[in-house]
């Protein structure tokens, strides 16, 4: 029995096998799109929070951290009020002087801005989320 040093192997493949690395790749990126998608929505008010704190200073010189809050609805601060707040959400937040987010006397702080009140004016009470 003797052995051939020159046997030749085919250069290709067969037809059969199929290489899937480059559909499983579209896959993995159609994916990381769509996932992409849905967070920047998450961020855009289709969502549930603003993403990023609001920090507020009280009149009793407390400073509180409010971690992503809700989009939706009013939300309250401390019952002696706020004299100094910093937005650093991803979205703009208005400051009322009433606690339940009604009147007149507003003031609009956009995102990564901060804003302190006027000496002979009321403490903030209240925030909504501008979404």
């Amino acid at each position: 029995m003797s052995v051939t040093a020159n046997a030749t192997v085919p250069a290709t493949t067969p037809a059969t096998v199929t290489d899937h690395r480059p559909r499983r790749r579209r896959l993995g990126v159609a994916a990381g799109a769509a996932l992409l998608a849905l967070a920047v929505s998450g961020c855009s008010g289709l969502g549930r929070t603003a993403v990023g704190p609001v920090i507020y200073s009280t009149e009793r010189d407390a400073v509180i951290l409010v971690n992503s809050p809700s989009v939706k609805g009013c939300h309250r601060l401390a019952p002696a009020g706020v004299h100094e707040v910093e937005n650093r959400t991803l979205v703009d937040v208005v400051m009322y002087r009433t606690r339940n987010c009604t009147g007149r006397d507003t003031t609009y702080v956009p995102t990564t801005f901060t804003d302190t009140k006027a000496p002979p004016s009321r403490p903030w009470r209240s925030y909504s989320i501008v979404h």
